[in-house]
């Protein structure tokens, strides 16, 4: 389905269960887990989750942001198989860009690495030509469209160099503001660290998808936010039983016929 259909579909669902949607950006996160919005309202949360993810950022090449999502590309496991036995080219913006071309040369024959601002290792210039890829030296100074499509690569020199797909490793940004801002720990990359079901280092606090793991695709952050929505779940209800002990006064003893479930059985149900 088209990538804008997704969240469409996603909303039409949950409506169906009786979730109230808001059409607002949040300002802020409290440690009280008061959400204000952008327009001013302010809503009472227990716990919060947040699904914000990332942003491409893309290389200041002319015709770039025109191209992204079209002929301009960024993981081969998504998007190569579509453009396969096509001229490929893959530039050289980020250091895993050299990867990303040994990749892609099990998709396409007609690869050229165009190396741009990258300097390449002595081991990676081996490899390339190893791998039947073609390095070619140069700045990159745009890419070039005809009639909505990729025409070709165009070099600082003037010649261009014809290609029907352009792979960039684009430097991912995680869109998480919210999350530093109450304080949650980064791992040595500056990603936030969350446990296996997506807890974050602040009491109350989720993420999960993209915003603190670069490499989930859909389905893993779909499954990432599954496992956090039940561990959000089990937490509250955890609370509310220990409330409505507080509010008895006394502990009810359960009664001895009823088996107590062991901590796998209780996982499994």
């Amino acid at each position: 389905m088209a990538a804008a259909d997704l969240p469409a579909v996603g909303r039409a669902e949950v409506t169906g269960y009786g979730v109230d949607l808001f059409e607002s950006r949040v300002d802020e996160i409290d440690h009280s887990y008061f959400v204000r919005l952008d327009g001013g309202a302010v809503l009472r949360a227990r716990r919060v989750a947040l699904a914000t993810g990332l942003r491409d950022e893309l290389p200041a090449i002319p015709g770039a942001h025109e191209r992204w999502g079209k002929d301009l590309l960024s993981c081969p496991y998504c998007h190569a198989y579509e453009v396969r036995d096509q001229p490929i080219g893959v530039l050289g913006t980020h250091p895993g860009a050299v990867q990303h071309a040994l990749l892609l040369r099990q998709w396409s024959h007609d690869i050229l690495f165009f190396t741009h601002t990258l300097d390449l290792r002595t081991e990676e210039r081996e490899q390339l030509p190893a791998r039947g890829i073609t390095v070619v030296e140069g700045a990159v100074k745009r890419l070039v469209p005809e009639d909505d499509r990729l025409r070709g690569v165009e070099l600082t020199e003037g010649h261009v160099h014809p290609r029907r797909a352009v792979f960039v490793f684009p430097h991912m940004v995680p869109r998480d503001a919210l999350l530093t801002g109450l304080g949650c720990e980064r791992d040595q990359s500056g990603w936030v660290t969350t446990d296996s079901v997506g807890r974050t280092s602040v009491f109350g606090v989720w993420a999960v998808g993209n915003v603190s793991d670069a490499k989930a695709l859909v389905i893993t952050a779909a499954g990432q936010g599954a496992a956090a929505a039940f561990a959000l779940n089990h937490d509250l209800a955890a609370e509310d039983i220990e409330r409505a002990v507080e509010n008895t006064g006394s502990s009810p003893r359960m009664p001895q016929h009823v088996p107590q479930p062991t901590p796998q059985a209780a996982l499994s149900s």
